[in-house]
């Protein structure tokens, strides 16, 4: 008689051999602190239709000049833009990130709440985005996401 299937098992060895694997961007920002629910919605919008390997240093790049609501508020798009110049649609994407912080800092006190009706209220903010913020900064489970952008 066969044996059941052991899932245990099977994440075990799933999780070992995803090992020699680097992180999906967002998972390795978070890693890295920038962990809020306005840095990892930031980090999906830089991400959209873009390669992990540009999207990645892109976020760092944005973020030391800029990782909170306020902060990010307070630049010109044109240089939002600038610092994201590598991913796909930077221009429009610089737009769209300042005038969320704007918005968060004018409606939710510079603090982007754990909400996806709010997060999906943004222009240019879809489920797969907003899903992954809660997930990975809010620790909500959400829908599976999944991107074709991940090497």
């Amino acid at each position: 008689m066969p044996s059941g299937f052991d899932i245990e098992s099977a994440f075990i060895r799933l999780r070992e051999v995803m090992t020699a694997y680097p992180q999906a961007a967002m998972f390795q920002l978070a890693e890295d602190g920038y962990d809020s629910p306005f840095e990892q919605l930031v980090a999906c919008i830089i991400s959209i239709r873009t390669y992990d390997e540009v999207s990645l240093p892109m976020s760092r790049q944005l973020f030391a000049r800029a990782n909170t609501a306020q902060a990010m508020s307070e630049l010109p798009a044109k240089e939002i833009a600038r610092l994201i110049a590598k991913s796909t649609f930077a221009d429009r994407k610089g737009e769209q990130i300042l005038a969320i912080a704007q918005t968060i800092v004018q409606d939710h006190n510079g603090k982007l709440p754990c909400d996806e009706t709010v997060m999906l209220s943004f222009k240019g903010v879809g489920p797969k985005c907003a899903n992954l913020a809660l997930g990975i900064a809010c620790e909500q489970p959400s829908i599976s996401c999944a991107s074709r952008y991940v090497p």
